[in-house]
């Protein structure tokens, strides 16, 4: 029988790799670069993780609990309506530095479309963000069971980033953003 993996080793490579991720995303990755910018070896990676999908399913992970521990960090604790939190959301996540994190969704999203079996926590991915907006979906929501409101503002924060991503266009977005949140008050 062999040594069991280390788990303190596990942690450090997956942080590494979670950032090797971010910043070169998943498309074409291939064990052997990554291991060779991890200062490790592929039998290594696959030792610790299992397989190149359990180390994708793991730095996918670790983005995602990464991006909602600095969101939660960043947003204001009692946000004065559900407009201001919905402003402070999209602040911080369309936010330059947040770009890795949002070209990474976007990846994800594409080739979850075309290979599903490879991303089975897609739509918890998706829907895991109703947390985050609870206090803005308690605000416009008549229902506290409302599971359609959520997926709207989801559906338009996507979007716009979506258009902010490749277009760059901050002004257009933020406007758009802008008559969103009028809507939402009708």
């Amino acid at each position: 029988m062999g040594r069991p993996p280390d788990p303190a080793r596990r942690e450090a490579t997956l942080a590494r790799a979670t950032d090797y991720v971010l910043a070169h995303g998943l498309a074409g990755l291939s064990l052997r670069p990554l291991a060779a910018a991890l200062d490790t070896s592929p039998r290594m990676l696959l030792y610790d993780f299992g397989s190149k999908q359990e180390l994708v399913s793991a730095v996918l992970a670790e983005a995602r609990r990464r991006g909602a521990t600095r969101l939660a960090e960043n947003l204001p604790a009692q946000a004065a309506s559900a407009e201001e939190h919905l402003r402070g959301i999209w602040a911080w996540i369309s936010a330059p530095e947040r770009a890795p994190y949002v070209r990474l969704i976007f990846e994800v999203h594409a080739d979850g479309l075309a290979h599903p079996e490879n991303y089975p926590d897609q739509a918890e991915a998706i829907t895991g963000w109703f947390d985050t907006l609870g206090a803005t979906i308690r605000d416009i929501a008549t229902d506290p069971d409302d599971t359609v409101t959520p997926t709207l503002v989801m559906a338009v924060m996507r979007g716009l980033l979506f258009d902010l991503t490749t277009t760059g266009d901050r002004r257009r977005t933020d406007l758009a953003l802008d008559r969103f949140c009028e809507l939402l008050r009708h």
